[in-house]
């Protein structure tokens, strides 16, 4: 089986919904897919997923950012938060959503060695 790594590398909401959206999809087609967040990127795993752009796709008939992320992780995207990140930012690992693990980024590469990788 071939996989997607996708690193998100800043705590940004718009690019937040397209690695939730590629990772869905992959993992939909039967691929791995996974999305590290990586040092401050973090921080958009420490609270119900939002993004001030919601109103405007949901008024459009698309899906919101919690929805995105409630769809990728039903549809088995493993979602990794940097140890370090967590430390930089102060947020502990048990108040993260039971679903998402702490993890390196070795780890998360080394998961699937033979996976696509994307940054965003």
């Amino acid at each position: 089986m071939s996989g997607i790594t996708i690193i998100l590398a800043t705590p940004d909401g718009a690019k937040f919904r397209t690695a939730l959206m590629i990772a869905a999809t992959s993992a939909v087609l039967g691929d791995a897919a996974r999305i590290f967040f990586s040092e401050a990127a973090v921080a958009l795993l420490g609270v119900p997923p939002a993004d001030p752009a919601d109103e405007w796709y949901a008024s459009e008939g698309l899906p919101t950012l919690d929805l995105l992320y409630e769809e990728a992780l039903d549809a088995g995207v493993a979602l990794i938060a940097c140890q370090s990140g967590l430390a930089l930012i102060g947020l502990d690992a048990e108040r993260l959503d039971p679903r998402i693990e702490a993890g390196g980024l070795l780890g998360a590469l080394a998961a699937d060695r033979g996976a696509r990788l994307m940054a965003l």
